[in-house]
């Protein structure tokens, strides 16, 4: 295959997509299909292939082959991402949630970024936590994953460049962040509040232990899923979350039609999907 061929849906590039659905959950429709061959068409040259074949043989057959399948992650997994995005979740959070939490109990609260990409969206709800005062009085868990390692390597760096602060207040930047150059490194001592890890919404084995949380955070990451994936993952997460359990998706996400297990509600001007039950 040569570097000027553009990728066409293919037999072989069908094989491709339906393994990666199957890993992953993410699912590429044949109109988009061209588009993420393209985004792999580096990783099968490296290889050495001739074939969009040869490559599916490889991913499907080396059971051992954790770095293919991480630079593949790598490379179809979506990053865009910013500090302050869709606040009025995270303040429904900070405001009410939490509340409602420690008028009950003292135990932690476990909260949990399923898809965090490079880390802005667990560290926006580090800061208003803290802005609050919660993050430094009460016992509070957050854990943070990506199924992208390079993602979580960028994450556990905390250098962001400036197009990632295109909603965070001023104030906020200059209180979190300290120049570095041409980016920006955040506070070690906001950084520290964040448990980062690498898994797979796809595999239980890796996130079985992570969904053991009162609120879990997974925006923008459904749209990439098809309907099969989204009610395999939304069916642990509610086999595992706390209760009550709050689920937060994008505001471009529905579930209505994909799981009875979590209800819709509005809570402090935003929706939330919530698992009722026994403590």
């Amino acid at each position: 295959m040569q570097r000027h061929d553009r990728p066409a849906a293919t037999p072989a590039a069908r094989l491709i997509r339906d393994l990666v659905h199957e890993r992953t959950g993410i699912y590429h429709e044949d109109d988009r299909l061209e588009l993420m061959m393209e985004k792999i068409s580096d990783l099968i040259i490296e290889r050495g292939f001739d074939s969009h074949l040869d490559y599916y043989y490889l991913l499907k057959y080396d059971p051992e082959n954790t770095v293919d399948w991480s630079k593949l992650m790598d490379a179809i997994t979506v990053r865009e991402t910013f500090f302050w995005r869709e606040t009025d979740q995270v303040h429904a959070l900070v405001d009410v949630i939490l509340p409602q939490h420690y008028a009950k109990s003292s135990e932690p609260f476990i909260l949990w970024s399923a898809a965090c990409a490079s880390g802005e969206e667990p560290l926006t709800i580090a800061m208003a936590l803290d802005t609050a005062g919660w993050l430094n009085r009460v016992p509070i868990v957050i854990h943070a994953s990506d199924a992208s390692a390079s993602a979580i390597r960028l994450a556990r760096q905390g250098l962001y460049k400036q197009r990632s602060f295109r909603s965070l207040p001023t104030e906020l930047r200059d209180r979190y962040f300290q120049p570095c150059g041409d980016l920006w490194q955040v506070s070690p001592e906001l950084h520290r509040h964040i448990r980062w890890s690498t898994a797979n919404l796809s595999h239980a084995e890796e996130i079985n232990n992570l969904a053991r949380a009162h609120a879990i955070f997974c925006r923008n990451v459904f749209i990439y899923f098809s309907d099969a994936a989204i009610r395999q993952t939304v069916k642990l997460f509610a086999q595992r979350v706390y209760e009550p359990g709050y689920l937060f998706v994008g505001a471009s996400e529905s579930l209505l039609r994909l799981s009875s297990e979590f209800t819709l509600q509005e809570i402090h001007r935003a929706f939330v999907y919530v698992k009722a039950g026994r403590s």
